[in-house]
């Protein structure tokens, strides 16, 4: 069975979840563009999107249109090739409603597991649960005449563990989507020792048709992205809990949260970055990988507290953040939770900020940063004059990026990165950093 006829039934697990509505889109334009093409008109394509929710299934379908309108809007060059033959599309809006209309058609919103029995490829976005993906997984295979392989989006469990307890037999592969799928750049690819080199073969070649950045990963729990930034996140907490015994606890969180963004030129404070992914998911990722870890404990007592305290991060439906550690208005950070106040503070940030010190003068943002053409030059300028200073704020900085190095080379020691190019292309691709975690800037 080739790539095209493997793409002609299949099923998308979570679909209307975060995750999976990002895969859903990506798959459903890819497989409608293949059926447009002269050779397959003949061919029937479907794609189940398979969610335990009507009401999202609508959701999702609403979704979808917006979207696939987007990327028509983008390609309508080629989409006017792709539809030549048709002389009843003449405008630019005739041709893009059409493609909406190929790619929708292929798109089935289902609730009931038996609609996936048939499919080829099985894409699974559910619940970050080992016992429900090897239940579900289960099920289908039992209940398969196609002995299907399975793609799991997991960003924690080890392949292994699925493949095993789910008896797939080497069709099982982890195809690690990073959120959002359809804007995010990157996906790590996971395969076991058992993993079928078809299913690797078709992995590589899906992602790199939807223009990805493949990076391969062995698979120990979390990989390489959650394997950086568990230990990254529970590193800033530790710091914070460390200033809390000079400073008041949303100080802390503060001073931690500013000196991980602004001094070490990221998109995000650590303390954001835990609240964008949802405090209790950063928990349970930590609960997962924790039981493989050896000598050492990825667990915080801090987000137990948080999360039995309600706060928990996270989005809401429509993309918003949700209050964690900081509290946001129209997106930006207004306040810090005090933990042990049980409220959100502010009004100290003046206070703080002196306490830190001036950032190095040659500081610039972010997003001047990763746009500049001499972005390495300016980085090692910057480092060096950050390295000269003794303030608080470039003592912790300096800390805070020789633990972050040293995260990713054990990632390479422990053999779970092939390389420190592969660490560093995660953090850029995957978390936008300006520059990898392994450097010679400190």
């Amino acid at each position: 069975m080739d790539y095209t006829e493997r793409l002609q039934n299949v099923s998308v697990l979570g679909a209307a979840g975060k995750m999976g509505s990002g895969i859903l889109l990506l798959t459903a334009i890819e497989m409608a563009d293949l059926s447009l093409k002269p050779e397959n008109r003949n061919k029937h394509f479907v794609l189940y999107a398979m969610d335990v929710s009507s009401e999202a299934l609508r959701g999702l379908m609403k979704y979808l249109k917006t979207q696939v309108l987007k990327i028509a809007e983008k390609k309508i060059v080629a989409l006017r090739e792709v539809y030549a033959d048709r002389a009843d599309l003449i405008t630019n809006e005739q041709i893009i409603n059409q493609y909406i209309e190929d790619v929708l058609f292929i798109v089935r919103p289902v609730t009931a597991m038996e609609a996936t029995y048939d499919s080829h490829i099985i894409f699974e976005a559910i619940k970050e649960d080992p016992a429900l993906k090897v239940k579900v997984f289960k099920q289908i295979d039992q209940n398969s005449k196609t002995s299907p392989w399975f793609c799991t989006n997991t960003s924690s469990i080890p392949i292994n563990e699925i493949e095993s307890k789910a008896e797939l037999n080497g069709r099982v592969l982890g195809v690690h989507f990073y959120n959002p799928p359809a804007v995010q750049r990157l996906v790590e690819i996971i395969k076991t020792q058992n993993t079928q080199q078809e299913l690797v073969d078709f992995a590589y070649s899906f992602s790199k048709n939807l223009r990805k950045i493949i990076v391969p990963s062995a698979d120990v729990a979390g990989f390489i992205g959650n394997g950086h930034f568990m230990r990254d996140a529970l590193h800033g907490i530790q710091e914070a809990e460390e200033l809390a015994g000079k400073y008041s606890f949303a100080e802390s969180v503060y001073m931690i949260n500013r000196i991980s963004q602004e001094f070490l030129i990221r998109p995000m404070g650590i303390f954001q970055l835990i609240d964008y992914v949802g405090i209790d998911v950063c928990s349970y990722i930590m609960s997962v990988m924790n039981p493989y870890m050896k000598n050492e404990n990825l667990h915080s007592s801090l987000l137990d507290k948080m999360i039995e305290q309600g706060i928990k991060g996270g989005q809401n439906p429509d993309g918003s953040q949700k209050d964690g550690f900081l509290k946001y208005e129209k997106g930006k950070p207004v306040a810090i939770y005090d933990v042990n106040q049980t409220k959100y503070i502010s009004g100290f940030q003046q206070k703080c900020d002196k306490e830190l010190g001036a950032l190095p003068s040659s500081i610039k943002p972010w997003k001047a940063v990763v746009g500049d053409k001499n972005k390495e030059e300016f980085l090692v300028s910057y480092f060096n004059e950050l390295k000269s200073m003794d303030s608080l704020g470039a003592t912790l900085a300096k800390k805070y990026a020789k633990r972050s190095r040293e995260i990713g080379l054990q990632l390479v020691s422990d053999k779970v990165a092939h390389s420190k190019e592969d660490v560093n292309t995660v953090l850029l691709t995957g978390f936008f950093h300006a520059y990898g975690p392994i450097n010679d800037y400190m």
